[in-house]
């Protein structure tokens, strides 16, 4: 490349002898800013991201072997985490290039799921679900040799439950003395009055669920959970904040895996008044279609809303961390009466959601519901959880990748937060 531009630049010069000086500055000009951009590409090059652009699992009589082709040596960490049996790969900021996403296990083999993401700002992880206790018996890295990828290759074994635990506990260790010091900032005072920003705009939490790691439902067309409830999320952030009442914030801006407890915590950082999850789900009936909104109980409205918070509070599990040493006030944050407003509030804007939403959308019979998802359990900002429809449904999932009919959704949704935050003006002045 350099040496076809050395030619271009003696052909040039050749050339530019017969010329005016402007002409001559002009071509000068030109072939030091070429030569910039030609280096500024060789480089971008060299310091690209590493991407993962194939992964298979073999299944061997004495072993499983996992391999992932790479465009360039990377370093890993490897941590393994119980109930359920999970094999965690922590691998610095990847692009995944893979061609067709990897197979759900069948009965009897060793790697049952798998689910990769980002997990935090410079660090992509790797979780997949195992049968059975195993045992890491090699993990290395092969250079270009025989394909003309490196490769990470992973060898698991069976192992009982006492050797696994074990070995649990021993990369947990590892992975904590290798971690980063961070300084914890303090938690904020619960029940304190949150102060009105200076420009008078009230501040409205978007919560996109899921992300990273945990893809969350997938859609009849194959589209995860994650995608539509990002994209969500940013259209009713920029409708919102272009009425100029709000200050809108994000728990997540792009496709990272963040903690179910560190989303609300997030809005109370922020002093949020109030706080939108959002969400789509699948099940097995493929006929169901609607929109619902869910607020906090401590008793679910229905055994629907009980087994939907449930899978939807396994995200942290499904993100592959390592709960086993929460303590039960944390893992189970206990409804108290000082409580007991937030959720009447939260009950009341999810009426007036719903509302709002019924003239734009489709609404499950019971469209109200209640449960004790963990996202909702911030004690002192009002919360919902909205069910935007359900991408196993072929109608409810097109509707929700068209821009046009998400913008109608936001318009219906921003008309709840109108009306919630007049009515608690109207509380406040009487």
């Amino acid at each position: 490349m350099f040496a076809k531009l050395a030619g271009t630049h003696c052909t040039l010069i050749s050339t530019a002898a017969g010329l005016s000086r402007a002409a001559r500055s002009f071509i000068y000009n030109f072939l030091i800013l070429l030569v910039f951009l030609v280096a500024a590409a060789v480089t971008n090059a060299a310091v690209a991201a590493p991407s993962v652009t194939g992964m298979r699992v073999g299944q061997h009589p004495d072993k499983t072997r996992i391999v992932f082709d790479l465009t360039q040596a990377v370093e890993f960490q490897i941590i393994l985490l119980p109930d359920p049996y999970r094999l965690v790969i922590d691998l610095p900021e990847i692009d995944w290039k893979l061609s067709e996403e990897m197979p759900a296990g069948k009965s009897g083999q060793q790697v049952q799921s798998l689910r990769y993401g980002l997990f935090q700002p410079g660090v992509s992880r790797v979780v997949m679900d195992m049968a059975r206790p195993f045992a890491v018996q090699e993990a290395f890295l092969l250079p270009p040799g025989e394909t003309p990828h490196h490769r990470l290759v992973i060898d698991v074994a069976p192992s009982s439950p006492e050797q696994f635990m074990a070995a649990s506990r021993a990369s947990m260790a590892a992975r904590r003395s290798l971690a980063p010091a961070t300084p914890q900032a303090p938690p904020p005072i619960p029940f304190a009055e949150t102060p009105r920003r200076a420009d008078g705009k009230r501040v409205v939490a978007i919560d996109p669920g899921h992300g990273g790691v945990d893809p969350g439902a997938i859609g009849v067309s194959g589209i995860y959970e994650k995608e539509i409830t990002l994209a969500m999320a940013k259209q009713l952030k920029q409708i919102l904040e272009r009425s100029g009442k709000y200050h809108v914030l994000l728990t997540r801006e792009r496709d990272i895996f963040v903690r179910l407890r560190e989303r609300f915590a997030i809005a109370r950082r922020e002093g949020a008044e109030l706080f939108i999850s959002l969400h789509a789900d699948s099940i097995k009936n493929k006929g169901l279609r609607g929109l619902s909104v869910y607020s906090l109980s401590e008793t679910a409205s229905d055994a629907e809303a009980e087994a939907l918070a449930q899978k939807e509070n396994k995200a942290d599990l499904i993100g592959g961390i390592d709960l086993s040493t929460e303590s039960p006030e944390v893992t189970n944050i206990l409804i108290n009466l000082a409580q007991r407003e937030t959720m009447n509030d939260s009950a009341r804007f999810a009426a007036m959601l719903l509302k709002e939403l019924d003239p734009v959308a489709p609404l499950l019979r019971r469209s109200h519901r209640f449960a004790g998802f963990a996202v909702l359990k911030a004690p002192d900002v009002p919360s919902v959880l909205v069910e935007l429809g359900f991408l196993s449904n072929a109608v409810d999932e097109r509707n929700l990748r068209d821009a046009r009919y998400r913008e109608k959704l936001a318009r219906g949704i921003a008309g709840g937060i109108d009306a919630f935050f007049a009515f608690k003006d109207s509380v406040s002045r009487s």
